[in-house]
């Protein structure tokens, strides 16, 4: 009889153990089955998309460092700015291997210009040279904001490259035309560009192609080292210097000038670039405060506290008044001269 309780007690105990050993498998096989993993390695994966999307690289405003050079002590353009981004000149690049990379990518770059009033002279030129130079073999779209839409030229546009006609307002004042590129670029974003394109460029109209632009100067967000202030002293900067105005850099702050003639990136931090300065513009239009260089001022008060992820060297952004220095290799894209009291209406 007390044998048999024992047999009974032994099999009670096998039998407990058997049910943990049972729940701890289940709950073990479920923790690690493909399906809870998919759920956990894609909960990870959203947290890090979340994260790098919403990364900028953004520095603090009053911070003092020395000014960057453009020149390195071999007296050539550097290849980098002192956080570590590009500086894309001749000679740093593969053009093969990298139209190469980027051309996998099936991307898309949108291009805005800005023709109002008589500055629809230099639309021929701009379009005509950027089809035999400006990303060649890739998909582009070109949006073309003027008041005078029937004086658009007919380029023949090559392969996969479009142009959409954006007819605006005229303005009475030059000034008024660079005051509000950034509301038009923001509100085309927003119109649905976001989904329609990669990368963004906008650039000016009273310019023309005369080498490669290519694959090299995308990225996030691209600024343009002006070709006028790269060997400059940051003090002599034309900086907006009032207190008063939201595009405000001091004296002491500031490390390269960057050219209105040209900005870029990805769709979505052009976006984010665009609204900020439209909001910092309307608020120094409330104040009846206009930037010493409008949108430009702005545009670099951006780029000092959100640094570009990329900067294009002046071979990028030239002025045909001005005569090539040995440090610069090649002349891609340069504004030709001009009687501004021909093209400006309150000039």
């Amino acid at each position: 009889m007390k044998m048999k309780k024992k047999i009974k007690l032994q099999n009670i105990i096998f039998v407990v153990g058997l049910a943990v050993i049972s729940v701890t498998g289940l709950f073990y096989l479920g923790v690690t089955s493909p399906s809870i993993r998919h759920i956990e390695q894609r909960f990870c994966l959203n947290i890090t998309k979340k994260s790098s999307e919403n990364v900028l690289l953004q520095s603090p405003q009053g911070l003092k460092y020395n000014q960057p050079s453009v020149l390195g002590p071999d007296g050539k353009v550097g290849p980098l700015a002192p956080w570590l981004a590009p500086i894309v000149s001749e000679g740093s690049f593969d053009p093969t291997l990298i139209d190469a990379i980027y051309k996998q990518q099936n991307i898309t770059v949108a291009t805005t210009i800005f023709a109002l009033g008589k500055y629809t002279v230099f639309l021929k030129d701009f379009l005509e040279s950027a089809e035999q130079h400006f990303f060649v073999g890739f998909r582009v779209h070109y949006y073309v904001f003027t008041d005078h839409p029937e004086q658009v030229p007919d380029v023949n546009l090559g392969e996969e490259h479009e142009l959409t006609v954006m007819t605006v307002n005229s303005s009475s004042r030059w000034q008024d035309m660079s005051l509000g590129r950034m509301k038009r670029l923001e509100m085309l974003i927003e119109s649905g560009l976001v989904n329609d394109a990669d990368y963004l460029f906008s650039l000016d109209v009273d310019t023309k192609f005369y080498g490669r632009w290519g694959a090299e100067t995308l990225g996030d967000l691209i600024g343009v080292i002006h070709a006028w202030y790269y060997y400059t002293p940051r003090e002599q900067f034309p900086y907006e210097r009032r207190p008063e105005s939201q595009a405000f850099i001091p004296y002491s702050e500031g490390d390269y000038y960057y050219g209105g003639a040209v900005l870029g990136g990805s769709v979505k931090c052009v976006y984010q670039l665009a609204k900020t300065c439209r909001e910092q513009l309307d608020i120094d239009a409330a104040k009846s405060i206009e930037a010493a260089w409008q949108e430009e001022s702005h545009l670099n008060k951006y780029f000092l506290y959100n640094k570009p992820s990329k900067l294009l060297s002046p071979e990028y952004s030239w002025d045909d008044k001005k005569s090539k220095p040995d440090q610069i290799k090649i002349i891609r894209y340069s504004h030709i001269p001009k009687n501004y009291a021909d093209v400006r209406p309150n000039k």
